[in-house]
């Protein structure tokens, strides 16, 4: 992939994040690195929270999930229009509460092969503290239809 088709997987990418509804419920923002590597970070706020007032692990596992496959696309066989990205695996690991007013999940890629893609992510909260790091693994599979019609659906986006 050279330098423009990258660009237009990331302006791709970039647009369907910011309407997909839960990354607008849970305030998911990527974060700009200058490695150019993937960095989102959440609020921690109560759409987030579970009936304790604490963050919510799903919360934080999709956090995690959205980090491994966005990670996944910029480093795999992903041709928009042509395959998508699914999540095939996650294990996450909880390390223990955030401090401060947001978390910020980071992916590293593992391994990249032509099907699968391994990512470790870490969740670190305003203090650099890691609060939970997780194994991600991602598939590279043929375009699927959506499950029901939606006006924002585009089969070419990958999907997280």
């Amino acid at each position: 992939m050279d330098d423009e088709e990258r660009q237009k997987l990331t302006e791709l990418f970039r647009a369907r994040f910011r309407v997909t509804p839960l990354h607008q419920l849970l305030g998911l923002q990527i974060v700009e690195t200058e490695d150019g590597s993937v960095m989102v970070e959440m609020p921690v706020a109560e759409p987030a929270f579970n009936q304790t007032g604490n963050l919510h692990g799903g919360a934080i596992a999709t956090l995690i999930d959205v980090v491994g496959g966005s990670t996944a696309a910029r480093a795999a066989a992903f041709k928009p229009g042509e395959n998508t990205l699914v999540t095939a695996d996650l294990h996450v690991r909880y390390l223990g509460r955030p401090k401060g007013d947001w978390v910020r999940g980071q992916g590293t890629v593992l391994h990249a092969g032509r099907s699968l893609i391994v990512v470790e992510v870490k969740v670190t909260d305003t203090e650099n503290r890691v609060i939970a790091s997780a194994d991600f693994s991602s598939m590279v599979v043929s375009l699927r239809q959506p499950l029901r019609e939606v006006a924002e659906a585009d089969v070419r986006a990958p999907d997280m």
